[in-house]
């Protein structure tokens, strides 16, 4: 009938719904959360290298100083002076020497966790060229035992893969340790992430503070005649206008203030939650070049007392973090040459011409020339030198 509908004793039942429709598409958000920056290698290194003084100085003192260092190549039987793989490592590339390559190659370590090197004429025995390539623009693919089969280089739209199913080699990955990760490695950005942003954001907070003439210098109370403490309008217009005008920015610094009747001038000085925010940026500074391995010393942060002289933690940066680094990466690209060249060589850090080890390294020579009870042929092992040549 027409009017059935107004009968509530046949009325369905509505099923119960209690969610909206659209809450899966709002965000709510709660108040105090703490914003820390993505942990991409791009936004990483955009926030760690470009963007914060205390990774950009260890990231560059720590490529530079193992780029820099003196290498050797050998075999089992003697040590080269010249070699076709020494002239390659000497000159990579037409626009690039010996130390850009590997200081290219130790950055991109050092803020991907990841280093890729790419042999150009690999198939004609000892490659023609070295590059180093961007880590964020490499993508591993892995075949189905879980080794690489193939790297894919991306840059915009385009695509280039490089097979490593082949005899040779087109690429050489170098890769951090990482706990949870088969194929990538472990940036020390990463670790130092936290800390990162918090000397960013004190940094930010201090240039705000310089904004507003260095310090939060005081407040000006009104009080009128009748002991009204409110302003009109036009009067706290006119106020403000002044101060911007005559009293803000650093021309204006220490810059007399005329008060009318009515106005009283409260000094301020710093908050104790203000002073200990310096000592926090100082503790983020440490926490950053802690996880580079570079003393704080070197990077004239105050507050480090570990070494007592800067010659000791000179020499403590080279043989905690530079050398270990450098064999590391020497030892796979030498492995590496090698199979494409077909000789079992290895590149290594010449220890005696390393200017920082010369205290240690002289003691060592000492004592070994002082032990008579040893061969000329053992010393020269325990000093890392070839067995001398037949005559």
């Amino acid at each position: 009938m027409v009017f059935d509908f107004l009968k509530r004793g046949d009325t369905q039942d509505v099923p119960e719904v209690k969610a909206s429709a659209t809450g899966r598409v709002i965000a709510y958000h709660g108040t105090g959360r703490v914003a820390w920056s993505p942990r991409d290698t791009v936004s990483l290194t955009k926030a760690g290298f470009s963007g914060n003084p205390v990774g950009f100085r260890s990231v560059k003192m720590i490529a530079e100083a193992a780029a820099a260092l003196p290498l050797v190549l050998q075999d089992a039987g003697q040590r080269y002076e010249t070699h076709p793989l020494l002239s390659l490592v000497s000159r990579p590339n037409a626009a690039q020497g010996r130390a850009e390559l590997l200081e290219a190659l130790y950055g991109q370590l050092l803020l991907s966790g990841n280093g890729y090197l790419e042999a150009v004429g690999a198939d004609l025995g000892v490659p023609v060229e070295l590059h180093v390539l961007r880590s964020d623009r490499m993508n591993l693919v892995p075949g189905g035992d879980g080794w690489p089969v193939a790297y894919d280089y991306r840059v915009g739209g385009k695509k280039h893969r490089f097979d490593m199913t082949g005899d040779v080699a087109p690429i050489c990955h170098i890769r951090s340790f990482h706990p949870q990760d088969d194929h990538y490695g472990f940036s020390p950005l990463q670790a130092a992430a936290s800390a990162i942003d918090v000397h960013n954001s004190a940094s930010r907070w201090s240039k705000s503070l310089l904004d507003n003439a260095a310090r939060p210098s005081g407040a000006i109370v009104y009080k009128g005649s009748d002991g009204q403490g409110a302003m009109t309008n036009d009067q706290y217009e006119r106020l403000q206008n002044e101060m911007e005008a005559h009293h803000q920015g650093a021309r204006n610094a220490g810059r007399p203030m005329l008060l009318e009747g009515g106005l009283d001038w409260k000094p301020m000085g710093f908050s104790p939650s203000d002073m200990e925010f310096q000592k926090t940026k100082e503790a983020a500074a440490r926490e950053i070049a802690q996880a580079f391995g570079v003393p704080p010393m070197l990077l004239g942060i105050p507050g480090d007392a570990t070494y007592a002289n800067y010659q000791e933690a000179n020499r403590a940066f080279y043989r905690l973090t530079v050398l270990p680094l450098a064999g590391k990466v020497l030892g796979a690209v030498s492995h590496w040459l090698g199979e494409i060249a077909g000789e079992d060589v290895a590149l290594a850090p010449d220890l005696d011409q390393i200017a920082a080890l010369s205290a240690e390294r002289e003691a060592q020579w000492s004592r070994v020339a002082a032990a008579e009870f040893l061969s000329t042929a053992e010393k020269r092992v325990l000093l890392g030198l070839p067995p001398e040549a037949a005559s």
